[in-house]
């Protein structure tokens, strides 16, 4: 595991919980894998994916009946990080305040880490 002993590799908010165990007991997954992968115009692009189980090296992060697992690759990009669930007029998704990124796009999707992290696939 990655981090800090002790220490949560993310947290989410109220509200991104509230919509991650919505999403899971809808759709009856046992969680959402949060990951990052190359793409987008800065470099990276963070996923999203529904899953039924964890895998051995996943860290698990559960708060308020909803359940985040982040793949080993992941973990150092995302520690640290804060998920939101955001609604407004003209748009409504999660939003990921994330220490490591130095850069984003001007869409908001597309972020870039600090060259000493290692890349991913």
């Amino acid at each position: 595991m990655f981090g800090i002993p002790g220490k949560q590799a993310v947290t989410m908010t109220p509200r991104a919980a509230a919509q991650i165990a919505k999403l899971m007991a809808k759709g009856g997954h046992s969680g959402l894998r949060i990951g990052v992968k190359k793409g987008g115009c800065a470099g990276m692009e963070y996923t999203m994916d529904y899953v039924d189980a964890s895998e051995s090296h996943d860290e698990v992060v559960e708060q308020d009946g909803a359940r985040v697992l982040i793949a080993p690759m992941a973990q150092m990009f995302l520690f640290g990080t804060e998920i939101d669930y955001e609604v407004s007029l003209l748009e409504s998704g999660f939003k990921f305040k994330n220490p490591n990124v130095v850069d984003a796009c001007g869409c908001g999707e597309s972020i870039k880490f600090d060259e000493s992290l290692p890349a991913t696939k």
